[in-house]
């Protein structure tokens, strides 16, 4: 299980603690200091079957700077992709990732229906 987080992120903080209280293992990955590339957010975002901009930290200063909003609507998915892969700020977060499951964001009922 692979968990993909921003230490400082107070969701992904309650994520991790959700996580260990039902003992899971996992590997913790720092989003910022080893940003998922390309082909890793792609084969999540296959797996997950969520729309792409799901993966998009839309609530995150980066993403407003960038003015992402009204940008992604002319982006094409591999751009899309890589320009995620840019940066993790710009990444929705935490993800997990644990075998043919891939969760975005926190919430507790979906993790408890997917996981438990």
């Amino acid at each position: 299980m692979l968990f993909v987080n921003y230490p400082k992120c107070s969701t992904c903080r309650k994520a991790k603690n959700w996580l260990d209280e039902h003992d899971f293992e996992y590997e913790s990955k720092h989003i910022v200091e080893d940003n998922p590339t390309a082909d890793e957010l792609r084969e999540w975002w296959k797996t997950s079957e969520l729309p792409l901009k799901r993966f998009f930290n839309t609530s995150g200063m980066k993403y407003r700077e960038l003015k992402l909003k009204d940008k992604l609507p002319d982006m094409s998915e591999d751009e899309q992709l890589d320009l995620l892969a840019t940066d993790g700020m710009l990444v929705k977060r935490p993800i997990l990732v644990h075998d043919d499951i891939v969760l975005v964001g926190f919430k507790v009922k979906e993790w408890e229906e997917k996981l438990l």
